[in-house]
């Protein structure tokens, strides 16, 4: 039987069939209604609380949609984030727009999409070379880390052992101010930007660390988000010496599946990674 790997590009973290299946925003042969979608309660929570001066005004509806290339799909929800329903765009402000990813690989797994117009079509690394831009950058990261921690709880906390005295407090009569803090879900979560990036433009993911989402379903898919492929965005800018520069040279996408919480080596067996990473998972949420 031929190695896996042997089929996967070196350096790319999204797969053909993805970019071929994914739904490009302003497409007229893929129009959503978002009436008669299931709401995602994760964006609903956030966006009921927005400030209001968090909201562009809406721009003028245009008279032709807009179509791209699809590895330019999400140049929409940075050109008008006000297009799109709570299923997909979480919260938008002058500088960011930040949506739900449309091929999860974690429980919880959003995108940053920067709105500078002079950033968002380079390479990560060149375009975080500017030091008040990666600031920019990683002072939204730390609000989307937050809200993102704030949905783990919502999902996870009730089987959570380290959540049970918060969750028990909440339940009374009169809670206790303040509440138990109960576990840090902020620890749970991983950010940064893929050394070579499967789109266009720049965006960062901030996602839950148990790599159980929906579409986790490829190597490449695995070892994009627990080797060094994923560069956090705090460790910007990267020296000009850093390996990490050199994903393909580095073989980080061909590198042996690991597990990320217990170390165990799966090589290339995919079927039997997602397996064990369901027990994985269910240990993990309940600590």
């Amino acid at each position: 039987m031929a190695d896996a790997r042997a089929q996967i590009q070196p350096t790319e973290a999204v797969t053909e069939d993805e970019l071929a299946s994914t739904v490009i925003p302003g497409d007229p042969r893929h129009k959503i209604d978002h009436r008669s979608q299931p709401t995602n309660a994760f964006a609903e929570l956030m966006s009921r609380k927005r400030p209001k001066n968090d909201i562009l005004p809406e721009e003028p509806r245009r008279s032709k949609p807009m179509v791209y290339d699809r590895r330019d799909g999400l140049r929409a929800y940075t050109k008008d984030p006000t297009a799109y329903g709570p299923e997909r765009v979480i919260y938008h402000n002058d500088r960011f727009v930040v949506i739900n990813d449309l091929f999860p690989k974690s429980t919880v797994h959003t995108l940053i999409l920067p709105r500078d117009t002079t950033k968002h079509v380079l390479h990560p690394f060149d375009a975080f070379e500017d030091p008040v831009f990666v600031a920019d950058v990683q002072e939204e990261v730390k609000k989307v880390r937050h809200l993102v921690a704030k949905e783990l709880r919502r999902k996870h906390g009730k089987y959570s052992a380290t959540d049970q005295a918060r969750f028990a407090a909440m339940d009374q009569n009169d809670p206790p101010d303040p509440l138990p803090e109960g576990r840090d879900w902020d620890k749970e979560i991983i950010t940064g930007i893929h050394a070579v990036p499967s789109m266009n433009h720049l965006h960062v993911h901030v996602l839950s660390r148990d790599m159980r989402g929906e579409y986790m379903k490829r190597y490449n898919h695995y070892n994009s988000f627990t080797t060094p492929f994923l560069i956090d965005v705090n460790d910007f800018p990267l020296a000009r010496d850093d390996v990490r520069r050199h994903p393909g040279r580095e073989g980080y996408l061909k590198s042996d599946m690991v597990c990320w919480r217990c170390g165990m080596n799966f090589r290339n067996r995919m079927k039997d990674l997602i397996q064990h990473l369901e027990k994985e998972f269910l240990a993990w949420r309940g600590e």
